[in-house]
């Protein structure tokens, strides 16, 4: 069974889309999150406060499914700039601790609403 869902303490998404999908009855897909606020403004001003406010997103999204981050088995960092890599890794490190699931980060030519930093995750429910 899939099912989608979105979390009402998350920003709406901005597409047609859903802010995840939860599957088997343990995987949860999130669709990629950008610093957007609850309140659907965008945050604009360094990429670690983009990425703390990237996890703030995902942490909601997932608490909306039982989920946290230790639950994550994958993630996927989208950079607008690859310069921007070692101070995103700093957020993206505080934010996991000693939780080390697998990880991509690519370089992109633009981000929706010319974020700096976008990640989706994969997670799984025990």
């Amino acid at each position: 069974m899939i099912t989608p869902f979105s979390s009402p303490d998350a920003a709406a998404p901005i597409g047609p889309y859903s802010h995840g999908v939860q599957c088997w009855g343990k995987m949860i897909f999130l669709s990629g999150q950008i610093p957007l606020r609850a309140d659907g403004t965008m945050l604009e001003g360094t990429i670690q406060e983009q990425t703390t406010q990237v996890f703030a997103n995902i942490k909601t999204i997932l608490a909306s499914r039982g989920a946290t981050l230790e639950h994550v088995v994958k993630t996927t960092v989208f950079l607008k700039d690859m310069n921007d890599f070692a101070a995103m890794n700093s957020v993206y490190a505080a934010e996991m601790g000693d939780h080390r699931p697998a990880r991509s980060a690519v370089e992109v030519a633009r981000l929706p609403k010319d974020a700096r930093v976008e990640i989706e995750v994969i997670a799984c429910l025990p």
